[in-house]
């Protein structure tokens, strides 16, 4: 299962992106407001892999120490990705101290087992996802109901406060300095 490595953001601009995720649940749409879990929070994935190793997680300790954080975030427009169920997105615009933390995390898993292609360095986009799983209509739907929101919800000023480990294979999630 999958193996992650997340950027929590600070709790205004993760209740900017969970008022994103309501009006789309209010509009009936898919989103990610949908998903109950305690461990569903707005996150930056820096990278993914099926399996990982303790020298995965000392390597990924050491990279990722925490006075990188807070790092100062900017939500961006949104992004698309998928053909046929889309994916909506705000884009994270990335900045030099966002791209460096990326490619630290993603050297510490470089051998690691399964490494997603699109987590690697020059391939990665980093961004919040808002739905997954949207048709071509739920789309447009989706762009509408989110444009009918308050400016303040747009705002993607913010930062990221916790580097975050998900294992989605015992579903559990746990600060990487806690």
């Amino acid at each position: 299962m999958v193996q992650s490595v997340e950027l929590l953001l600070d709790a205004d601009l993760d209740a900017r992106v969970r008022a994103q995720w309501r009006a789309l649940v209010e509009a009936g749409l898919p989103s990610l407001g949908r998903h109950t879990g305690a461990t569903n929070a707005p996150h930056v994935t820096l990278t993914v892999a099926s399996g990982v190793g303790p020298a995965h997680e000392d390597a990924l300790a050491d990279a990722l120490p925490p006075a990188d954080l807070p790092l100062p975030l900017l939500l961006g427009g949104y992004v698309v990705f998928g053909s046929h169920k889309h994916v909506l997105a705000r884009l994270v615009v990335p900045s030099a101290r966002l791209l460096d933390l990326h490619a630290r995390a993603a050297s510490a898993w470089a051998d690691a087992l399964e490494v997603a292609p699109t987590g690697l360095p020059g391939r990665w986009t980093p961004h919040v996802t808002l739905a997954s799983h949207l048709t071509d209509t739920q789309l447009g739907q989706a762009l509408t109901a989110l444009r009918g929101l308050d400016e303040a919800v747009h705002d993607g000023t913010g930062s990221a406060v916790e580097v975050r480990r998900w294992d989605g294979t015992a579903k559990e999630a746990w600060a990487l300095h806690g």
